[in-house]
């Protein structure tokens, strides 16, 4: 979206940055001299900036934002509003250099918008400028691949875009997250579109069903890039990670996981039964269905060449070295609630998507942050002004009941039509059968549900 960010964007996507740069040192699980050797790492090599190209951060900065990571979380993290002083701190000016040095063709103004956007405040272009003169420094580039082999369940989580057949006019598309350690499907959907609303569908389930992964590695697609989806992973201590455009390392076990679901589930699907062989398909609902039956019953039981095991087994035996990390169901819904700046009229009003809501009479004439549920725009929306809770904003004209994007989501929701294949042995409708018998035969152990709901 056009236009200048709130301050409170700004640091949340500074903090953002900060906490994917120093995961690694963050794990609890490292002593002393294995955290220092990953600091001194991360303090080595070059690191991409939030506005493009490369920045080195010092090891004291390092130290310091982790210490204040362990102290108070992701918020501690965020650039706090202070006074401007007249003295540059050493840390922004070498900040500074790195972005001259990377891209000589990069101006002071430019410069100073990018550090602004990194930490909320910047020298001015003739400090800069003055202190460029005085530099001398060499050029320094060096290119970092992360690892993408998991050693254990949800270290990495891996997630893609697949295109799918066309029903009912429509193109489909399977947003899906393959389990690295364990090729797991941990989470999976069919949907009329590749766009933030349904990566969120499909990624929130698995969430609540799984736990929290250390890692998610995405693609560079829009959605992937999304900023709602950025601040949901912030927020539950997850680190994106984006490979970089056409070096898809360590995307190769989705890959193969989608030729998988082509080769042996899409091929025994006839969309609107135009060919009256395979299994009819009138809906994304049904489409949906059947994949989820055929991974239950037909993909996890498989045994895969390169591990010697099922996903199922390998899965079920991951956790017997280390339980999932589990975030509060609350915590979760929370996180991927969606936000917009928003200006007070003088009649202590604002307008969100042509909705009217009512703030406290006092934020008139302020800029105010509202956080909403994009699918339900009818209940009170929180109001925070500098990150600080404000009330509530209370709806007196609506005009829209949900974000457009979730309404289009939402309406893509097709009705079930099913009729069953003309002729022929229709498989995936038998795979379902048997996935609903097994569920019937199993029954609903109440015990288990007070439980961990993984196997």
């Amino acid at each position: 979206m056009a236009g200048k960010i709130s301050r409170r964007e700004r640091r949340e996507q500074t903090a953002l940055w900060r906490y994917q740069l120093i995961r690694d040192a963050i794990d609890e699980e490292l002593t002393p001299k294995q955290r220092g050797q990953v600091v001194r790492q991360i303090a080595a090599s070059s690191h991409a900036g939030l506005n493009g190209g490369t920045v080195k951060v010092s090891r004291g900065t390092i130290d310091r934002w982790v210490s204040a990571w362990r102290a108070g979380g992701f918020e501690a993290l965020q650039p706090k509003q202070t006074a401007c002083v007249s003295r540059t701190p050493v840390e922004v000016l070498e900040l500074a250099a790195s972005l001259k040095r990377e891209r000589p063709e990069r101006t002071c103004a430019q410069i100073c918008r990018i550090i602004t956007r990194m930490t909320g405040d910047s020298p001015s272009e003739s400090t800069l400028l003055r202190h460029f003169r005085r530099l001398g420094l060499p050029m320094i580039h060096q290119e970092v691949h992360g690892r993408f082999e998991a050693d254990f369940n949800n270290e990495i989580w891996v997630g893609d875009f697949l295109h799918g057949p066309v029903i009912g006019g429509r193109k489909t598309y399977l947003a899906a997250f393959l389990d690295d350690h364990s090729r797991y499907c941990v989470a999976a959907r069919w949907a009329l579109s590749e766009d933030v609303c349904r990566l969120s569908i499909a990624l929130k389930p698995g969430l609540l069903a799984w736990g929290v992964p250390v890692n998610c590695y995405l693609d560079n697609g829009s959605a992937f890039r999304d900023d709602q989806l950025a601040r949901a992973c912030a927020r539950l201590g997850v680190r994106l990670i984006h490979s970089a455009p056409y070096k898809p390392e360590g995307r190769g076990k989705i890959e193969r996981f989608f030729n998988t679901v082509t080769s042996q589930f899409l091929v025994e699907i006839d969309p609107d039964g135009k060919t009256g062989i395979g299994t009819r398909v009138d809906s994304v609902d049904q489409l949906d269905r059947l994949f989820h039956a055929w991974v239950e019953t037909v993909y996890h039981a498989s045994i895969n060449t390169t591990t010697g095991q099922t996903p199922l087994e390998r899965w079920n035996a991951g956790w017997a070295r280390q339980k999932p990390r589990r975030v509060d169901p609350g915590r979760i819904s929370e996180a991927f609630l969606w936000e917009a700046t928003r200006t007070v009229t003088r009649n202590a009003t604002v307008q969100l998507l042509n909705n009217t809501y009512q703030v406290d009479p006092l934020l008139t004439g302020r800029k105010i942050q509202l956080v909403y549920d994009p699918y339900d725009m009818t209940g009170p929306l929180a109001v925070f002004v500098d990150d600080k809770p404000a009330g509530v904003a209370t709806l007196v004209l609506i005009s829209r009941h949900a974000h457009p994007r979730a309404e289009k989501a939402l309406r893509d929701e097709q009705p079930d039509r099913s009729t069953g294949p003309a002729t022929g042995i229709d498989y995936l409708r038998l795979i379902e059968d048997t996935h609903k018998a097994r569920i019937t035969a199993a029954g609903i152990n109440y015990t288990n549900l007070e439980q961990d709901p993984l196997p």
